[in-house]
């Protein structure tokens, strides 16, 4: 009898520790909340490689002006000018202009530290996440001009391309956008 109390106090220790190691999707599908796993981890950020998003996101021959951001959240510049990129894309969503932010923190960082800061930030704009190494080779292909530094910003429509390789206020960025509408 002396026993069964330890034994229920193990118990009830090794439900806490299940309890804990559990993730928040985990928790939240428990509780029927609105969040499905698939949304929480990676949904809103794809991991591509370069091949991926040159193909599907930096060729387009269509109608729209698309605007496509490097950046990281270890990135200060690039942080100051997100709102900028936010405001852009809302206020031309009527006028064909398509935003992408391409996101240069490291694949391992992706649901530490890329989707929480997206979520705390409240970003709208679809977000990818750039898993490639060989920065080499790919940095070229984004621009001959780019030296790799971020925060950088490829404005393009059809066959016309602007490559900026700096940060923005709200205002810059708009007059670049304008010389493509």
């Amino acid at each position: 009898m002396k026993l069964l109390p330890l034994i229920l106090f193990v118990l009830m220790f090794q439900g806490c520790l299940d309890k804990k190691s559990e993730t928040t999707s985990e928790v939240a599908m428990k509780e029927n909340l609105s969040i499905n796993k698939e949304d929480f981890n990676s949904k809103k950020v794809v991991s591509l490689n370069f091949e991926e998003l040159e193909r599907q996101y930096l060729q387009k021959k269509n109608d729209s002006i698309y605007v496509i951001n490097f950046w990281a959240t270890w990135c200060k510049p690039c942080i100051k000018e997100l709102p900028a990129f936010e405001r852009l894309a809302s206020d031309y969503s009527d006028k064909k202009v398509k935003l992408l932010l391409v996101s240069l923190d490291f694949p391992d960082k992706l649901e530490s530290q890329v989707i929480p800061f997206i979520k705390k930030n409240n970003i709208q704009s679809e977000v990818v996440l750039l898993d490639d190494s060989d920065a080499n080779s790919w940095i070229p292909k984004v621009s001959p001009q780019w030296s790799g530094a971020i925060p950088a910003t490829v404005i393009y429509k059809k066959d016309i391309r602007k490559f900026y390789e700096q940060s923005f206020t709200f205002e810059e960025l708009e007059t670049g956008l304008k010389t493509f509408l």
